[in-house]
């Protein structure tokens, strides 16, 4: 895979497909996930007439694994230069999971002037939830604020049962290589608890009610992270923002119902 160099000299991989010349499309996958997620959503968008780029992050499937630099501040800061080091203008910049927040960092910094729109995959944009927002993780609230996140993600109890999702589970073996009736799931390292932990802090409102491209807000009807209502709330931020939920979904959306995911997606890309 080719890669860049961080500004603070971190190895950052990447793939690339499509067409050299078609608009930008970078596609940022989720906590712990590689570029190979995308795998439902690369032969789609480059046969579309797009330049394909899929992105892994610091710590995650072939990119370095520094000892430092786990926050979601450099997240954005990654981001920003991935954008400019490939020189990439009039971008779409789509996120799953955490990766939609790592685009909320990026513009929490930069201005949109690389971006012409943007998609976020069953990411709220506030996981704690109080009076105010209702639509974050569940059971994260105050009172649990030091303990939800301390060893990983919990399990809600809600959504479909892994191993009862068909061929929803065969499709995410594939692209995440999960490891169906496990245990216990893979522990997590100091530095990947601090990230999912700095994560759960953020509140990206403010930086969604000022953009000035068009967005999407696409939530999975089962997720097992948050109510599905949070794509509706988010786009009413933003008079630019749209949202759409996917049936018989969970949190992987764009794997787990991928057609119905690509359709949504290549309408929202060709209408920018």
């Amino acid at each position: 895979m080719p890669s860049i160099t961080s500004s603070d000299q971190v190895r950052l991989e990447y793939s690339e497909s499509g067409d050299p010349a078609g608009r930008p499309v970078v596609l940022i996958a989720g906590f712990m996930a590689a570029a190979t997620s995308w795998m439902f959503q690369t032969a789609p968008l480059a046969n579309a007439g797009y330049r394909v780029i899929a992105f892994d992050a610091r710590g995650q499937g072939k990119s370095e694994k520094p000892g430092h630099g786990y926050r979601m501040a450099r997240r954005g800061k990654d981001l920003g230069d991935l954008l400019e080091a490939l020189d990439l203008r009039d971008a779409v910049l789509v996120g799953q999971s955490m990766g939609a927040s790592s685009i909320w960092s990026y513009l929490g910094l930069f201005d949109a002037s690389r971006v012409s729109g943007i998609v976020s995959i069953d990411q709220t944009p506030r996981m704690l939830n109080d009076d105010d927002w209702k639509q974050g993780f569940y059971g994260y609230t105050r009172e649990t604020l030091g303990s939800r996140f301390e060893h990983g993600v919990p399990d809600t109890g809600v959504g479909t049962p892994m191993m009862k999702r068909g061929m929803r589970l065969v499709r995410l073996v594939r692209a995440v290589k999960i490891r169906p009736g496990s245990a216990k799931p893979v522990p997590l390292d100091r530095n990947e608890i601090a990230l999912l932990n700095d994560h759960a802090l953020q509140d990206w409102r403010d930086v969604i009610a000022r953009l000035t491209v068009p967005a999407l807000f696409v939530a999975g009807a089962e997720s097992e992270f948050w109510p599905a209502a949070h794509a509706e709330a988010s786009a009413a931020l933003n008079p630019l923002a749209t949202s759409a939920v996917v049936a018989n979904a969970g949190h992987a959306t764009n794997i787990e119902q991928h057609h119905e995911f690509n359709r949504v997606l290549l309408g929202f890309v060709a209408g920018l």
